[in-house]
């Protein structure tokens, strides 16, 4: 596959990994689209097939983006990578999910994965990187009056930046010819506990950030109750026992190998998103 000119579908282009892999993109003076239910460039559901087809439309390579919060989603981007591959996308960069080419084929991603490694028209790299940094500024490990609430025990994770997932994202979408076949795992560079991580954070704001474990079944239904679908609820129960029974993700040079920069560290990406955390402080 030639490296120019192209163009490169961005789903969930404007979620957490999808924006930072546009902008990166752009960066290298590539041509791309983000597509999205509402906010991107083109409009882009999962449950609405009839969107599909149109954001395909002059594009030869994916950033692709399962549907999220959900457990069964393999038909639905089986069908799409046949639209794709008719279309003439030639290359899919797919975000995955750590520890997932150890699960067993009905597992959506694995699916997803499997589905893309017997397809001959279309090269692909997959990305299944650990938690990401951003979940402690952005969502369910965001500090709430100080206490971090997850169950995770003392099980530690090597966090990621989503700028350096997309940083790979990115680099394999530059030049998928280098990248074809390829997975990558990205990490950060420090396998670290919830408590190290709230102790990083606490120094970062001047205030004590305290990690909490909590009954796994309890939390998750208390996240349930919050609005997330139930049938997620046994991902987060495997996601949060994976972590608490020492087998998180570990850190590996795959960021540095990519982007040919080392990853970020929590402590850097702590005093870059300080503000995330204004409410701690003033409280």
């Amino acid at each position: 596959m030639t490296n120019t000119p192209s163009n490169t579908l961005v789903l969930a282009g404007t979620g957490k990994t999808g924006s930072r892999v546009a902008a990166k993109l752009t960066e290298l003076g590539l041509g791309n689209r983000t597509a999205a239910r509402s906010g991107a460039e083109v409009r882009f559901d999962w449950d609405d097939p009839t969107t599909h087809s149109p954001a395909l439309t002059n594009v030869d390579r994916v950033y692709l983006v399962a549907p999220v919060m959900r457990t069964e989603f393999g038909d639905q981007v089986s069908s799409f990578l046949d639209l794709a591959e008719a279309a003439g996308v030639r290359h899919i960069t797919y975000l995955s999910a750590f520890g997932i080419d150890h699960a067993p084929p009905q597992v959506a991603h694995r699916a997803v994965e499997l589905d893309l490694m017997g397809r001959a028209a279309i090269t692909h790299s997959i990305l299944r990187p650990a938690w990401f940094m951003q979940n402690f500024s952005e969502t369910f490990l965001k500090p709430v009056d100080g206490v971090i609430t997850v169950p995770t025990g003392d099980g530690a994770e090597a966090f990621v930046d989503a700028e350096d997932i997309a940083a790979v994202a990115a680099a394999t979408l530059a030049n998928p010819s280098s990248h074809a076949g390829a997975q990558y795992a990205p990490t950060g560079p420090d396998q670290l506990t919830i408590r190290e991580a709230a102790h990083v954070i606490g120094s970062v704001i001047g205030r004590t950030i305290r990690h909490v474990d909590i009954d796994r079944r309890a939390w998750v239904d208390a996240v349930i109750g919050s609005g997330v679908p139930a049938d997620y609820g046994e991902t987060l129960t495997v996601l949060t026992e994976t972590m608490a029974s020492g087998s998180g993700s570990r850190p590996n040079d795959d960021v540095h190998r990519v982007t040919g920069r080392p990853p970020t560290s929590f402590a850097q990406f702590a005093e870059r998103t300080a503000s995330a955390w204004a409410v701690e402080v003033a409280g």
